[in-house]
């Protein structure tokens, strides 16, 4: 198999200068705007690598686009079905959507797209207020109206539920192991018995389609709390919608993870799955990060799925409900 060649910043910006011909013989600028961009150190646009961990396959072209670049061509097939799916959620989600202004071939076989940036920070850099809560709501209930079969008919995967009572024992051990590294008390995992996992297990025929990777990287979150944008469609998949409330969790915390699931018609036995999928995650995470270098993120993470919501405390889950 021939090796896929590594990207510098020269050849991304011979790419983006290919892609920014306005037919007349010269170059519009990253800003969108003809001349040139006056953030630009030499020949071409400004590039950079989107951040220091992310090259070289994603970069920042001036101020307003980002190059994905494919670096294998299983990626590649991931990216073409993204930007397919991406149309396909778009009408339904009140958040914005990435646009492709151009995709096609970096190099053989390899695929890219300079996609449109949506304004706004980090969801890791600012914290989500009420109304963006209801901005997280308006999108699980977007994905939940993105009809299946369209979904299936772009190429997006069906994924199984996972076993609750299988991430428990991980969850044991791992509590175990932070425990003795004095980051957990063990005893606030009891609450999840064998018998409560069972009862947390997914319900059939509730599969939807789930982004699969909510992240605080994915959030764009604007200074004023509000959730602007979802990046990241590429893991996206038809399955267990708590994936996707968990993900919440772990992004935004647990309280407003549910808060914005309830608000999208979720039912208790949803919202309480996706509450514990994202505490069990976080543990063995946090676990498997122990003695590392960077422990910041999965501790706040950790910090995040454990947050009390009211839900746990006054919910008998024999009884708890399945809506939608």
């Amino acid at each position: 198999m021939t090796q896929a060649p590594t990207p510098s910043a020269d050849t991304v910006r011979r790419l983006v200068l290919s892609l920014l011909e306005d037919g007349k013989g010269t170059k519009a600028a990253p800003d969108g705007r003809g001349g040139k961009d006056p953030r630009q150190s030499g020949p071409g646009p400004d590039v950079r690598p989107a951040t220091p961990g992310s090259g070289p396959v994603t970069w920042w072209v001036g101020t307003r686009h980002v190059l994905r670049l494919a670096p294998d061509r299983e990626a590649t097939v991931r990216q073409r079905r993204e930007l397919r799916l991406r149309d396909l959620v778009r009408p339904h989600v009140p958040t914005a959507v990435p646009a492709s202004v151009a995709h096609g071939e970096w190099a053989p076989g390899l695929g890219y797209t300079l996609d449109t940036k949506v304004p706004g920070g980090s969801g890791e850099e600012h914290d989500v207020s009420a109304v963006g809560e209801a901005d997280l709501a308006g999108l699980l209930t977007g994905l939940r109206e993105v009809p299946v079969r369209q979904a299936e008919t772009l190429g997006v995967p069906r994924a199984a539920p996972r076993s609750l009572e299988a991430l428990r024992r991980a969850a044991v051990r791992a509590a175990e192991r932070l425990a003795a590294a004095d980051e957990f008390d063990t005893a606030r995992l009891n609450q999840l018995t064998a018998p409560a996992a069972s009862q947390l297990a997914a319900q059939p025929g509730s599969a939807v389609l789930t982004h699969h990777s909510l992240t605080g990287g994915h959030l764009v979150v604007s200074a004023d709390g509000r959730v602007r944008g979802v990046l990241g469609w590429g893991g996206a998949v038809v399955g267990d919608p708590a994936e996707d409330i968990a993900g919440l969790a772990l992004a935004v915390g647990s309280p407003a993870a549910v808060r914005a699931a309830t608000l999208a018609g979720y039912g208790a036995r949803p919202c309480l799955r996706g509450l514990w999928l994202a505490r069990c995650d976080a543990l063995v995470h946090l676990a498997e990060a122990l003695g590392g270098k960077d422990t910041a993120q999965p501790r706040t993470r950790l910090w995040r799925a454990w947050e009390p919501i009211l839900l746990e405390r006054v919910t008998d889950l024999g009884d708890a409900d399945d809506a939608p």
